[in-house]
């Protein structure tokens, strides 16, 4: 989210340029301890962030140094950022595809198919490869979560599984998809922000998730299956529709063969859609309603995309973000010995420690990736670090911190869906465990190119 729209000089480094933030942060975690303290259920999304960063946008206009017109050109200028625009239109495409998929019943059907596939005694793995794929598909853990963890809580019933080890390899699975996928909202912002193509993330991505899945695979099949015959029991009762399937494979190869992701989610609506036509029950007026309820279902990243937008456009302009970046460039020079090879490993960590910072406050990785996407991209041309790997360090390290906090969206849904608590249910996530680790590993011995 490059704020190189405004021909206005930024001022210099400056700490109160970045109070608006803090007072968005405050409020928004401020209402949620409130609510978590009165025990209301999912407490950290009962103030809406589109309203919380209303008042930080207010003071952000009256601390900048320019006339209010000026002021408020700069910030609408930062919402009309074609990387930002870009970004939401992509949200839109994504959401609608999800909307329809579902509604199509195509999860229902992947969810069949890979449960034909998993041999009785591997559940646990099973379950969490399933979730990785539709997440990967739809781009959406949120999705994921919810179209798989109904039907894993009856199978983990019936088989006699601990219900708090299936809920981790249903949120570890969705995380892994969410995090990989192409058409994800947390890769269209670090795609966007960092000013790489798509498919450069993913396969970047692949260094740091493959070999955390493998481990996580290993984990949950070494955790013990449950009742073998009570399984085998739930799995016969699974109905299979390949044709519902094919449009998630589709949107997938098609993807990952580097088709521009507009054409993709466009064609993958169009495909889910038609699947969809093929039952007499469904029409063209109802397919029409589910695109539009996937666009409802975006509206709120949506704004806040644009909103987080013109705030840092602001923060920018009044020397915030310069702040930020400088505080950071001497943590770097500390720790570096060597420019040659140490800087941009330090930057890498630096972007690391700086996205996952911003996710733990706002427990949301998508606006994590937003807020932070300049300061990433600045600390990434500086210290030689590509495009490509900045937005991937920057997903990678969001994803491991949405996992694992206990008021994340994820945490949240999966504890409700299976009588658990948002605790024990990241103490399960052990995805997110296994790629902190490996990531830090990949990070520090990885040579740069």
């Amino acid at each position: 989210m490059s704020q190189s729209h405004t021909s206005r000089t930024a001022s210099p480094a400056s700490f109160i340029a970045l109070l608006p933030l803090f007072l968005f942060l405050s409020l928004f975690i401020g209402a949620g301890l409130y609510f978590q303290s009165q025990d209301v259920d999912y407490a950290f999304y009962q103030l809406p962030s589109v309203i919380a960063i209303l008042p930080a946008i207010v003071l952000a206009l009256i601390l900048s140094k320019q006339k209010l017109n000026q002021a408020i050109e700069t910030f609408i200028a930062g919402i009309g950022h074609s990387n930002i625009i870009a970004m939401c239109l992509i949200y839109l495409l994504a959401g609608a595809f999800a909307a329809v998929a579902k509604a199509t019943g195509g999860v229902d059907a992947t969810v069949a198919l890979g449960l034909s596939f998993i041999p009785s005694n591997l559940l646990l793995p099973g379950f969490f490869v399933i979730a990785a794929f539709i997440a990967t598909a739809m781009g959406t853990s949120m999705g994921t979560i919810a179209a798989v963890a109904p039907v894993a809580v009856g199978i983990a019933d019936q088989a006699q599984i601990d219900a708090a080890l299936m809920a981790g390899a249903v949120m570890s699975g969705a995380l892994f998809g969410d995090n990989l996928s192409i058409i994800s909202d947390t890769t269209i912002a670090a795609t966007r922000t960092q000013g790489c193509e798509m498919k450069d993330k993913f396969r970047e991505n692949l260094v740091f998730a493959i070999p955390a899945a493998l481990l996580t695979l290993v984990a949950f099949t070494l955790a013990g299956q449950g009742q073998t015959a009570l399984a085998e029991q739930a799995l016969a009762a699974q109905d299979i529709d390949l044709i519902k399937v094919l449009p998630y494979i589709t949107i997938l190869i098609l993807a990952v063969a580097g088709l521009n992701v507009f054409l993709v989610l466009g064609l993958g609506i169009v495909l889910a859609g038609a699947v969809g036509l093929l039952n007499p029950e469904y029409s063209v007026i109802l397919l029409g309603n589910d695109i539009y309820a996937g666009f409802s279902n975006m509206q709120e990243i949506f704004i806040l995309s644009m909103l987080v937008g013109g705030l840092a456009a602001l923060m920018q302009q009044r020397g915030g973000l310069a702040f930020v970046s400088q505080f950071i460039e001497r943590a770097i020079d500390r720790f570096s010995h060597s420019e040659a090879t140490q800087s941009p490993r330090a930057a890498e960590f630096g972007m690391a420690a700086i996205v996952a910072g911003t996710n733990t406050c706002v427990a949301n990785n998508t606006v994590s990736i937003v807020v932070t996407g300049d300061i990433a991209k600045s600390l990434a041309t500086k210290h030689g670090v590509s495009p490509k790997r900045a937005a991937s360090v920057l997903d990678i390290f969001a994803c491991i911190i949405q996992g694992l906090i206990p008021h994340g969206a994820q945490a949240l849904l999966v504890a409700a869906t299976f009588s658990i608590t948002p605790l024990v249910a990241i103490a399960n996530a052990w995805y997110c465990m296994i790629l902190a680790v490996v990531a830090c590993v990949i990070v520090y011995l990885r040579p740069r190119s």
